[in-house]
């Protein structure tokens, strides 16, 4: 009888590796034709744009772009002009002329020279860790450009924070105001990382740079290819990494090991891993005195007070004691953000409503504790955020619109839409208030949306972005005009758990001299109103440089009953 194979066998043979899927080629451009990229939206067809899966682009070819076509081209600056211009190396788009839109202050002369002297000296990173508004667009490409001449450097890579819409577009506009230096530039995002891997790049600026505290994702495993992060000092290309909050500890500041290394006369691989590059982040902050404790979810960062005042004189002194210094902060002369708690009564009904999605968390949070499921205990604090923040959306709406009856123009930040943005703005324009709506992806056009906020037609913005929007009175616009000067005034619709993010949603308004008040609303009498309070110390301790307050979110976690949770789960990263 012939032996019978095991099912396991049977189905390996039934399914035959298959080969990979060939890719169409790249069509031919004929005399006098060029290969043209079109930025055609996902889903969207359009008559004579083909998809081409080799560049992941949609190109047409021909002598000229059609009309019908010519909105789809790339502008000046993005990553479709990169790859247009690398498909006709022969017939590039010429970059515009500087329009001299922007006329740049002192201090970001300066900064732009402290840029160039550390790049000059033969450093391999630069922190410009300025307050929102204080210019740190306009310094790091004129810090760029500076390090491009003095390197011989043919590109540079600008990694902007999100909305696209707003922040691509932002960039550019500052470069073609004040010029590429003979530079080629390409603005992305971070979450595009991987489409330019393949590039080599001389400069890099990092702009919101602490998008990369998180060293277990994708991002950051693209960064460390495109940055050279491993790569000895000599070898990597010049990073500029831009931030007004770098991270809310030391060991959050992985992205600075290369600064780090250098200053301190250490290879990379005393500071870093491709393995594990966190542990071996913290290994080398610890060898080098910083308090490094072991917590229930890994390494963290001393609880002693004493001992994070030295560790962060410590930290700071590496860059900012170099000579040249490798980094570069100077508070807002405006003065700091006035910020406050905001309380809200609860009408009888609502109180009762609280209360019952008190209890209901209270017990859905034991549950989780007991089965010591993270994933419950996450979802169980989500929702119960969510429907907290529900019940005061009508008080929220009643006192933005008595500050739009004062001539003040309002920014709310919310951190979810289908409980807090969208019934914010329905019942503001069931009001006869207009709103500008900068949230829900691809429902609103963010810069449309922001300029009807800014040129006055809408007198509230309501909006989910932490950072790179600016929302402030007197703004200079792209086409010249001046934002409205009515002043602006913030509210929190729900606290923000991370003291960055809070710090840089107040940035949005209190920025370019700009003093603009934030308050923070939460019921009166609730969990809400401990939990304000302690955010209105985290928001103030994110402005330090390098490293901030944590004990105020190990108090968020015990006032929740989430102190048993990684402590990622009560930020942005951690929902």
């Amino acid at each position: 009888m012939p032996s019978r194979r095991p099912p396991s066998a049977r189905r390996r043979r039934a399914s035959p590796r298959r080969s990979g899927t060939r890719q169409r080629p790249l069509p031919a451009a004929g005399p006098g034709e060029r290969l043209w990229v079109l930025d055609v939206p996902y889903g969207t067809q359009v008559d004579g744009a083909t998809w081409h899966a080799a560049v992941k682009a949609h190109l047409f070819v021909g002598r000229a772009l059609p009309a019908h076509l010519a909105p789809y081209a790339p502008g000046p600056y993005t990553l479709g002009r990169f790859i247009e211009n690398a498909l006709n190396p022969g017939s590039p788009t010429p970059s515009p002329e500087p329009t001299d839109a922007l006329e740049p202050r002192r201090t970001q002369f300066e900064a732009a020279d402290a840029i160039a002297a550390r790049a000059a000296a033969g450093g391999r990173l630069f922190l410009l860790a300025d307050e929102p508004g204080v210019g740190k667009t306009i310094a790091a490409v004129l810090g760029a450009t500076a390090v491009g001449d003095l390197r011989g450097a043919r590109r540079v890579l600008v990694v902007a924070d999100r909305p696209a819409a707003i922040t691509i577009g932002h960039w550019c506009r500052t470069i073609t105001a004040l010029g590429d230096g003979g530079l080629e530039w390409v603005v992305i995002t971070w979450d595009r990382l991987e489409k330019v891997k393949g590039h080599t790049w001389d400069v890099i600026i990092a702009d919101e740079a602490h998008a990369l505290r998180r060293t277990t994702t994708k991002r950051w495993k693209h960064w460390e290819r495109i940055s050279g992060h491993g790569r000895p000092h000599d070898q990597a290309p010049f990073v500029i990494a831009t931030t007004a909050t770098p991270g809310h500890t030391p060991l959050e500041l992985a992205y600075l090991a290369p600064a780090y290394a250098q200053v301190l006369d250490e290879p990379m691989q005393a500071w870093t891993s491709a393995a594990q590059p966190a542990a071996a982040f913290t290994t080398a902050l610890a060898r080098h005195g910083v308090g490094v404790e072991q917590g229930r979810y890994g390494a963290t960062w001393t609880t002693d007070a004493a001992r994070r005042t030295a560790d962060l004189k410590l930290v700071r002194g590496w860059l900012a004691d170099e000579r040249p210094p490798a980094m570069l902060h100077r508070a807002a002369p405006w003065g700091p953000v006035p910020i406050s708690g905001m309380p809200v009564a609860l009408t009888p009904a609502e109180r009762t409503a609280y209360e019952a999605e008190w209890g209901e968390f209270c017990r859905e949070m034991d549950i989780a504790r007991r089965g010591r499921s993270v994933a419950k205990g996450r979802a169980a604090l989500l929702r119960f955020r969510q429907k907290a923040g529900l019940i005061r959306v009508d008080s929220t709406v009643e006192w933005i619109a008595q500050q739009v009856q004062a001539e003040r123009q309002v920014a709310c930040s919310v951190e979810f839409v289908a409980t807090a943005a969208d019934p914010i703005a329905d019942r503001l324009r069931d009001s006869g208030i207009e709103v500008a709506s900068i949230y829900g992806r691809d429902r609103f056009d963010p810069e449309a949306e922001r300029l009807r906020f800014q040129t006055g037609q809408a007198k509230v913005c309501v909006f989910t972005a932490v950072a790179s929007i600016s929302l402030h009175a007197g703004e200079t616009l792209a086409d010249g005009r001046r934002a409205s000067t009515e002043p602006r005034v913030g509210v929190f619709h729900q606290a923000r758990f991370s003291g960055i993010a809070g710090r840089q949603v107040t940035g949005r308004t209190h920025r370019d001299h700009q003093v603009s008040p934030w308050h923070i609303a939460y019921a009166e009498g609730t969990v809400e109103e401990q939990v304000g309070r302690v955010m209105v110390e985290r928001i103030a301790a994110a402005s330090d440089t390098v490293g901030s307050d944590t004990t105020g979110l190990a108090d968020l976690a015990q006032l929740l009953g989430a102190d048993w949770l990684p402590p990622t789960t009560l930020t942005e990263d951690g929902t």
